[in-house]
């Protein structure tokens, strides 16, 4: 039955295909050869729909999540996060360790950063927040570009309740990365830093790297400060 359900979810989703809209998703996901999203597929479904989608099949079981979590085709993958997500969010400790789990031995393929960005923050973050958070370090050093975001991102739901240390620390770790994506997810979150957690951390870590950090990453860093401020710290980057 739950294969069915499946395959249902499967059918639907291609019912919703737009060609002209997976034309431009394919661009704008960088799916050309040698680009982050190389290879990726997509039907040309937009997120809204696939909500709807998500809703209707909630109960999917996590074997059959994690089979649609393989799929070539970009919106089955999300769609497969998306009810990971919910089913995260109202289950107990036991559910809750499961889809951890699943979702760590499955980041190759979590392989696009809205796929990240819409998970790792309630999945990654929400279940390391009162344990151990080592793995984040650990895919912080990781040679798969997911993994490092998935990192950065994770530590979103921690500066939501205030708490920002890990932010800073592997923030620290990704001075030196060469991705731009990286110097993005990291930029974004000490923005956060600053707007909802302690602008006081913020500026520290700029005062004492901001020299240091690639300028998209300092870019987004700043964006919320004075004009003055970041004039300040732009310059610092061509002493």
């Amino acid at each position: 039955m739950t294969d069915q359900k499946l395959s249902q979810l499967q059918r639907d989703l291609r019912r919703l295909a737009s060609p002209a809209k997976a034309a431009i998703l394919l661009r704008f996901f960088k799916t050309g050869k040698g680009q982050y999203g190389e290879g990726d597929k997509f039907l040309g479904v937009v997120v809204p729909e696939q909500r709807k989608l998500a809703r209707q099949y909630g109960q999917l079981t996590l074997s059959d999540l994690e089979k649609l979590l393989h799929s070539k085709i970009h919106e089955e993958r999300l769609t497969a996060l998306i009810i990971l997500d919910d089913q995260f969010r109202r289950g107990d400790s036991k559910i809750q360790e499961k889809i951890f789990k699943l979702y760590l031995r499955n980041t190759r393929y979590i392989n696009n950063w809205d796929l990240v960005d819409l998970s790792a923050p309630n999945i990654v973050g929400a279940w390391l927040y009162r344990r151990d958070r080592n793995i984040l370090y650990r895919l912080a050093e990781s040679k798969l570009l997911w993994d490092r975001r998935i990192a950065m991102l994770a530590t979103f739901y921690f500066i939501c309740q205030g708490d920002c240390a890990d932010t800073i620390k592997i923030a620290k770790v990704f001075l030196t990365d060469q991705h731009d994506l990286i110097h993005k997810a990291v930029g974004w979150m000490l923005r956060e830093v600053g707007k909802r957690c302690d602008e006081k951390e913020l500026k520290s870590f700029l005062n004492q790297y901001s020299a240091k950090m690639p300028r998209t990453m300092l870019r987004y860093a700043i964006e919320r400060l004075s004009t003055g401020e970041r004039k300040k710290y732009l310059a610092s980057k061509e002493v």
